[in-house]
């Protein structure tokens, strides 16, 4: 093993392995593309196998990662891939979820060149000592549940959007739709940019952007209207939009801000949904938008803007799922505000909607993948 180098987890299964050896070919999907396109020639890598959990290694990349260097490999399930060579005699190690555990690595995650060391030294003699390798994650989870909830606003070194913007965006839902719906180099719209989080949740995770706002308050963000969209027809590969939720923030003074319209009444809906018909008109067929909305209390009086806003996008959009996003750094989650919802019977608005859906592609859903289940009894 090189020194210095940083080393690389691929992740393979019972059915995949043989294909991983046969071909001296390590790959991952889309959602982890970036992090095989970050492996250079020379770097040390390992394969787990997570249906025996074993670790095999180590190997060393014959090439830097790029995209379809064997288009056909795994049925072209597993595009990211990398060209290895055996790095001596390969060694084999069980309990491999204990071994990374011990470290406090995950296999998802790049390996500093001790620990890539370290780990390989360890597979050598399983009765030695290994260090702990724990690292302060720059990235926030890929979500597995519909729930999302996170403490803060931003994630990582460097700030994403500005936690003092006026119903700013949450990054973490805009990093999670992005590795989950999008490939390196792919062109994210966000028609209603705020103070610019999808920009720079993109610019970090290797996509292009276009944002857009009634009053762009930074230069990379074009002033325009979101009803009128200058981009062409089936251009874009992901929409994220966080909306108004009516006329509850005073956002700016600007004619075209829909913000400035009450959710009460059915005008509301009406642009939102002209919205809606240009960013279907701009996205690529079978991609997904994603759209962030809450529900108003306002004044003793409750509006489920979010099922308002649901209708319309079903009539432009096919379903995908229905994500709830926990709210934590709103103004009135203050010890004040929860004992007056208390005292005078209301709720404070705990959640906002996550809307995930997708533009109409027969084409696409008919070679979607199946997936077999496991059907179990009550």
């Amino acid at each position: 093993m090189r020194a210095g180098r940083p080393g690389h987890i691929f992740a393979c299964t019972g059915k995949t392995e043989r294909e991983c050896f046969d071909r001296m070919l390590f790959a991952s999907g889309k959602l982890y593309g970036d992090r095989v396109l970050a492996v250079k020639k020379g770097d040390p890598l390992f394969l787990l196998n997570l249906d025996t959990d074993t670790i095999h290694g180590a190997f060393l990349a014959e090439s830097d990662g790029k995209k379809d260097i064997e288009p056909e490999a795994w049925g072209g399930r597993y595009p990211y891939q990398v060209r290895v060579a055996r790095d001596g005699a390969t060694i084999s190690a069980k309990n491999a979820k204990k071994i990374l555990a011990k470290m406090e690595v995950s296999w998802r995650d790049s390996l500093t060149p001790e620990a890539a060391g370290a780990l390989l030294s360890y597979m050598k003699d399983p009765n030695g000592k290994i260090s702990s390798f724990k690292h302060e994650e720059e990235k926030p989870r890929l979500e597995s549940t519909t729930l999302w909830d996170y403490p803060r606003q931003s994630y990582g070194k460097t700030p994403k959007g500005d936690n003092k913007y006026a119903g700013v965006t949450p990054a973490f839902a805009i990093y999670n739709m992005v590795k989950r719906y999008t490939e390196p180099g792919d062109l994210v719209l966000d028609p209603m940019a705020g103070s610019g989080t999808t920009l720079d949740v993109c610019n970090e995770e290797g996509r292009k952007c276009r944002a857009f706002d009634v009053n762009p308050v930074r230069p990379e963000i074009v002033q325009n209207d979101a009803r009128k969209i200058p981009l062409p027809d089936s251009s874009v590969d992901m929409v994220f939009i966080d909306s108004p939720y009516g006329d509850n923030i005073d956002y700016n003074d600007q004619p075209a801000n829909i913000g400035r319209i009450s959710a009460e009444t059915d005008e509301f809906y009406d642009e939102l949904e002209k919205v809606m018909a240009e960013c279907n008109r701009v996205m690529k067929p079978g991609k997904v938008i994603g759209w962030v909305i809450g529900d108003q209390w306002v004044k003793k009086k409750f509006t489920p803007v979010g099922f308002r806003v649901y209708e319309r996008l079903a009539r432009h959009f096919e379903p995908v799922d229905v994500i709830c996003l926990a709210r934590r750094g709103q103004s009135s989650n203050t010890q004040l505000w929860h004992g007056r919802a208390l005292r005078f019977n209301f709720y404070l608005r705990g959640f906002k909607y996550l809307f995930i859906m997708r533009k109409p592609d027969g084409a696409a859903s008919e070679s979607r993948k199946k997936v077999s289940w496991t059907q179990y009894p009550r």
